[in-house]
């Protein structure tokens, strides 16, 4: 009779152990979704706060742009009372692609300098791949 129990006892604990296993993969799949639904949530509370930025800095960009472009006119016509109308309008013109030239310069220039950080990630992972390479 106790050989009797001593299985019961042993396939109850088997039961038991299976049934925990399965709460434990059921639990452990409810906590990872929780976490991933988290992070959407997180990316899309970003994503309005960066979209209202954003256009907030294109309507400023875009009333910059006609104030500046009124600022040109203000100019040619300020120009016109020493030279020809054409003559300032082509000053101006000049003045201000020469202006221009020297920005986008600037700004290839920021453009080819590199990143550390990311020459750094891309070193990281040149290394990950040759360990893998001679440890797999």
């Amino acid at each position: 009779m106790s050989s009797k129990m001593q299985n019961r006892d042993s396939a109850a604990q088997r039961e038991s152990f299976t049934e925990l296993l399965g709460q434990l993969a059921s639990k452990s799949a409810t906590v990872v979704r929780c976490e991933i639904e988290l992070v959407i949530r997180g990316i899309r509370e970003q994503v309005r706060e960066v979209r209202g930025g954003v256009l907030t800095v294109v309507t400023g960009t875009a009333i910059s742009f006609a104030a500046f472009l009124c600022l040109c006119a203000a100019l040619v016509i300020g120009l016109t009372s020493y030279m020809s109308p054409l003559n300032a309008a082509l000053v101006t013109g000049a003045l201000l692609t020469f202006i221009g030239a020297i920005v986008i310069f600037i700004g290839y220039r920021l453009l080819k300098k590199p990143i550390p950080a990311a020459q750094k990630t891309m070193q990281n992972e040149k290394e990950d791949r040759e360990w893998g390479k001679e440890n797999i």
